[in-house]
């Protein structure tokens, strides 16, 4: 079965489960896990240049077009801008390499990944004398107005943000001459971010949760895919804790992109269209939001920056 899909705000469409491809890092993994992806029927693959994988990711899906599974079209990739690319002239650099990683022409959703910047050039973490990561202080919205242009250029299809709290999103907003599309935050029971997701929505924009599953990692006991009342509904649909995580975020109407390597939870985390949950499983679910507590990534290198977006409310 395909994922059924969501429309953005400019009309074209992205499929509500995606797979996440971060900390993917063993060479061939992510294009191995890309090519079984495919062949379960995902059509929706979350990438970054900071996963410094994308390169696996565009051979895996090449080959499937080249065996004729897919065609381009059929496949949705998202992809972000890493925050020492924020001046324009190197997000643009950045964007030709993402798509040079690729090997692809054109992205179908290329965001911000956050909305504070560091020191410009090609490191990654650029560390000062004093072992901290130097900041620079572009403005993400000139790092948008780059995106804008790769939309002109045909090498876009939509843009977005990524770790955005609301006064940042109306910035862009008020700023924007191509509306955003998608933020895309931590998002799980623990963190259910239900007055972002209700802002973003009221301003036509969509939302995809990152760490839907497990914030940190699954064998640890403080997780949702751990917590009790996820285990108990999951016992009563005859469902994994997992697919229970996932199918309440698509009934909310938010995308979801976990990440996994293993063929089972492949297999697991796609099968979650068979089953709806009722009220009373969508309300227990979102009683177990722990507000700030419940945030997994917190960005640490980042939280004396002027635009770091956790220190307020939502």
């Amino acid at each position: 079965m395909a994922s059924p899909k969501i429309k953005f705000n400019n009309g074209l469409e992205c499929p509500i489960l995606g797979l996440g491809t971060y900390l993917i890092k063993t060479r061939g993994e992510a294009e191995r896990v890309v090519k079984e992806a495919i062949d379960i029927g995902y059509r929706h693959f979350d990438c970054a240049y900071f996963y410094e994988n994308e390169d696996e990711v565009g051979r895996a899906i090449r080959a499937k077009i080249g065996e004729g599974v897919i065609k381009r079209e059929d496949v949705f990739i998202t992809s972000k801008v890493w925050n020492n690319f924020h001046r324009k002239d190197l997000a643009k650099a950045a964007l030709d390499k993402t798509l040079s990683n690729f090997g692809l022409d054109y992205i179908d959703l290329y965001l911000v990944h956050w909305p504070f910047a560091y020191k410009d050039g090609w490191d990654m973490r650029p560390l000062g004398d004093d072992g901290k990561v130097v900041y620079s202080d572009v403005d993400f919205v000139e790092t948008w107005k780059a995106l804008e242009d790769g939309v002109r250029a045909g090498k876009i299809k939509s843009i977005g943000l990524s770790n955005f709290n609301k006064e940042q999103t109306l910035k862009i907003l008020k700023n924007a001459e191509i509306k955003p599309v998608n933020n895309q935050i931590e998002c799980h029971p623990y963190l259910n971010q239900s007055k972002l997701i209700e802002f973003c929505k009221s301003q036509g924009i969509t939302v995809t949760a990152y760490r839907p599953i497990s914030p940190i990692d699954e064998f640890a006991p403080e997780t949702p895919l751990n917590d009790p009342a996820v285990k108990k509904i999951a016992s009563k649909h005859g469902k994994g804790a997992g697919q229970i995580l996932i199918r309440w975020q698509i009934q909310r109407g938010v995308i979801a992109i976990p990440k996994t390597v293993t063929k089972q939870r492949l297999l697991d985390n796609f099968n979650v269209f068979d089953f709806t949950l009722d009220d009373e499983d969508m309300s227990t679910l979102s009683s177990l939001d722990k507000g700030r507590a419940g945030r997994a990534i917190i960005m640490p290198d980042a939280v004396e920056h002027k635009d770091y977006p956790f220190n307020a409310e939502f």
